[in-house]
């Protein structure tokens, strides 16, 4: 029941979120969040769904959640929490909506559904600050790769979920895997990765992401727990949102430059994990800090990764499946045929992710907490090819 989300929501006193709430609490920032739509009638989301920054020719059925996924993503950002719902990890964020044709939703819908490349363009257009797409699918659309970059010119910070189909396959995963785009897996409250969590040199940062609490369905009667790295991404873009009310003089380059730099982990700066990227986010040790040095403001923190492209753990490029249209993403469950001999090795939860699988994140997205330091992640590391 909503009485009962909030007390679920292990990672806002991992995070010591009342702590960073006294430095930023994500005022002043828009998160798009584009995915199945966003009910902004649930209690935690009265007042914070901004509808009238939808462009009309793309606000399709924004505020009609066929899924409940979108909205419980919207809550995790910017949930107000009130009578015990969840609460965002940016409660004064605010949300503007987009609804694209995700798996679920019928043939007739998808078809009348706004293209997510015209959604990025629109929203880079826009005083939005933060895109949050929990979703994904193995096809390269030129066109979206394109608006991709057109946002990153534009000064927005994006991420992406990875993907939770490791234990059964192993593919790459957009929009994550585009450049400029910040690919989010998931970790659990002991630090370690979710078995599910696709991992891959596109894996930037790892957030909570098991044993979080979403809406059950498109009802909006209960919530229900689950793990994937939906909720990971979403954690994750409020974490943004967090440093960037704090900060907002800051860029793009900036807010994602002190959230590497801060995140738990024990192995090299420069030397990334194909499962947990540069560690697990911990968007406290930059609020902590009042004279924290971001770094230069047109500096792009993943300039490494975004100019050599997706490569598999022997450093050879990976070839993505592309089609000549952008559509929208249909969260297509498939395989680059890589072989996960070395994922045993990996210190990884054991938990299964949600029983929804409508959509090819799920309903999901943990971490580990962000206490915890880099201790947790000695094993989990398995390097990056240089």
């Amino acid at each position: 029941m909503a009485a009962d989300a909030q007390s679920q929501q292990w990672y806002l006193s991992a995070m010591k979120a009342d702590e960073m709430w006294k430095e930023g609490t994500g005022k002043g920032v828009k998160v798009a969040v584009i995915d199945t739509g966003v009910n902004p009638s649930t209690l935690s989301l009265k007042g914070q769904v901004l509808t009238d920054d939808v462009p009309k020719d793309l606000g399709y059925k924004a505020t009609d959640d066929f899924d409940g996924h979108g909205t419980s993503m919207a809550e995790l950002i910017a949930g107000t929490g009130v009578g015990g719902t969840l609460k965002g990890l940016a409660p004064d964020a605010k949300i503007v909506p987009y609804r694209v044709a995700l798996e679920g939703l019928s043939e007739e819908e998808k078809k009348k559904a706004p293209h997510l490349a015209a959604i990025i363009r629109a929203i880079a257009d826009s005083d939005v600050k933060i895109i949050n797409m929990s979703f994904g699918g193995k096809e390269d659309f030129p066109e979206v790769r394109e608006a991709v970059k057109y946002a990153h010119g534009k000064g927005k910070l994006m991420f992406a979920a990875t993907g939770n189909d490791a234990m059964e396959t192993r593919f790459t995963g957009y929009p994550a895997a585009y450049p400029y785009v910040v690919g989010v897996a998931a970790s659990d409250e002991s630090g370690a990765v979710g078995k599910f969590s696709q991992h891959g040199n596109y894996v930037d940062l790892a957030a909570p992401g098991l044993d979080i609490p979403t809406w059950c369905d498109k009802t909006f009667r209960s919530y229900c727990t689950g793990e994937g790295t939906s909720m990971a991404s979403a954690i994750a873009s409020a974490s943004a949102a967090l440093v960037w009310s704090a900060h907002p003089d800051w860029t793009a380059n900036q807010v994602l430059a002190s959230l590497i730099d801060t995140a738990g982990r024990d192995w090299a700066r420069d030397d990334p994990s194909t499962y947990l990227g540069y560690g697990l986010i911990r968007p406290r040790k930059v609020l902590e800090k009042n004279d924290f040095d971001p770094g230069p403001a047109d500096t792009d923190p993943l300039a490494r990764e975004n100019v050599r492209g997706v490569v598999d753990e022997s450093g050879n490029p990976v070839a993505a499946s592309t089609s000549p249209s952008p559509g929208p993403s249909k969260g297509t469950e498939t395989a680059d045929g890589g072989d996960q001999g070395d994922r045993a090795s990996a210190a990884a939860s054991d938990k299964n992710t949600s029983g929804n699988t409508t959509l090819w994140v799920v309903l999901g997205a943990a971490a580990a907490a962000l206490v915890i330091g880099g201790g947790a992640f000695a094993v989990i590391r398995s390097r990056r090819s240089a």
